[in-house]
């Protein structure tokens, strides 16, 4: 990081480097504000980087694109929502649909992350600001008065200057290390893998298989599928492919000698999964960092001039009933344009180190910071050895017992039944209501 001096002029008066959900609604706000705004891209356009797509949930734009759901890029509304548990043999799944969720203003939707963000990015450009494609942002630096104020760039002459940066520019952010703001970015523990593949199949074989009729969706959400590593799996539809894919912790995954793509493939052979992917074919093979390790994980979210939004600030909620990040982006977007734009309108004192404390503030009093605060543990406790190795044996093992026919034997009953199979699991009692309490603080 280097020092420069302080300009007289800036060329912009707010510069948003990365043009994901975060960064192009952060550009959106500031440039329907008036100010003038520069959204960098190192892709050749919004999206580009992105993996194939993903489940988004949309609400969060209700108040910033009034009825979105009628333009917005997406292939299907999710109205179907299971949880599975899984052992190498077995499967328990936790099926919850709504009609609801089928009609505006919906729930959740799939889509592809190149075409919502394209989307979410010609709105910003609508909106006023100038959108710069094809460029990587290389150093962030402070001006004589301390505040960050100018952005290096790996085009000649690439120096931009403006009176705040905002930085989205993803997970493990450059500028948020670069600003020395990031002390975890090292720490392989607060971040996952994700991988996966997407798969062709005809619409009717998805809607046939999956039970879906039209534009209904379907989003399964997997825990035991990772053998030794600590994460869990995932299906869902698009309108004419699926994606099935891991979430790895990646401390486990350097340890471990197996590859994302080889659980992948035992996924897809599992009993459960593959007749769902019978007879597709490979699209594509994504993998991507996410930042998981929730609240505790966190950067810093600033400095004078500076703003850390997005998956550049951990705003991932990777909670084990919920992983949840483009709603989470863009309401940190908002509120980081929101908060720089109102400081920009007070002056030089206004993007000082105040700025940072009303953007935290900001973030607390909406879902941002408010549900990562609440659900803090939730990551430690998801990814716990028990959690993740013994109770998909211990659930799937007691149902089993549960429905098996074993006559002349008489049934066992349900309590002895427990007891039997925690003690086959490995797990003592004190383990278990242990493990309860922890769940009820954790997501009371």
């Amino acid at each position: 990081m280097t020092e420069s001096a302080a300009s007289a002029e800036t060329d912009f008066d707010i510069i948003v480097v990365g043009a994901g959900p975060a960064g192009s609604t952060a550009a959106l706000v500031a440039a329907r504000s008036g100010k003038s705004v520069c959204l960098i891209e190192r892709g050749t356009f919004p999206g580009s980087k992105n993996m194939f797509g993903g489940v988004i949930y949309g609400r969060v734009l209700d108040s910033l694109i009034p009825n979105w759901w009628e333009q917005a890029p997406v292939q299907r509304w999710v109205t179907r929502r299971g949880t599975v548990v899984m052992t190498p043999t077995q499967s328990l799944t936790v099926d919850y649909r709504s009609a609801g969720w089928g009609e505006a203003p919906y729930n959740g939707a799939t889509a592809f992350r190149p075409d919502f963000d394209a989307w979410l990015a010609d709105h910003a450009v609508a909106a006023g600001a100038t959108l710069v494609c094809s460029t990587t942002v290389t150093g962030v630096s402070r001006d004589s008065s301390g505040r960050f104020s100018v952005v290096s760039t790996d085009r000649p002459d690439g120096d931009l200057s403006a009176r705040v940066v905002i930085a989205c520019d993803g997970v493990n952010s450059f500028i948020a290390k670069d600003a020395g703001l990031y002390p975890h970015a090292g720490d392989t523990a607060h971040f996952t893998l994700g991988a996966k593949e997407v798969l062709a199949l005809p619409r009717e074989a998805i809607e046939d298989r999956f039970g879906l009729v039209g534009n209904e969706g379907a989003d399964l959400e997997i825990i035991g599928c990772t053998g030794d590593i600590a994460g869990g799996g995932f299906i869902y539809t698009n309108l004419e492919s699926i994606a099935v894919g891991v979430v790895l912790r990646l401390s486990d995954l350097a340890e471990s000698e197996h590859r994302a793509e080889k659980l992948i493939a035992e996924l897809k052979g599992h009993p459960m999964v593959a007749p769902l992917v019978r007879g597709a074919e490979l699209l594509e093979y994504s993998a991507h960092l996410i930042p998981e390790g929730g609240y505790d994980a966190m950067p810093t979210l600033g400095a004078p001039g500076l703003i850390i939004s997005g998956d550049a600030a951990a705003f991932c909620l990777g909670g084990g009933l919920w992983l949840e990040g483009v709603n989470f982006a863009i309401g940190g977007g908002q509120a980081a344009a929101e908060v720089a734009c109102a400081g920009l309108d007070r002056g030089d004192d206004g993007i000082g180190k105040s700025m940072v404390d009303d953007y935290r503030s900001r973030l607390e009093d909406t879902f941002v910071l408010a549900d990562h605060k609440k659900f803090r543990n939730a990551p430690g406790l998801v990814l716990s050895d028990r959690i993740q190795f013994r109770y998909p044996q211990l659930v799937c093992d007691l149902l089993e017992g549960v429905f098996r026919v074993e006559n002349p034997e008489p049934k066992p009953g349900l309590i002895r039944l427990f007891f039997r199979t925690a003690r086959k699991s490995g797990l003592k009692m004190r383990h278990i209501l242990v493990d309860g309490w922890r769940s009820a603080r954790t997501y009371g």
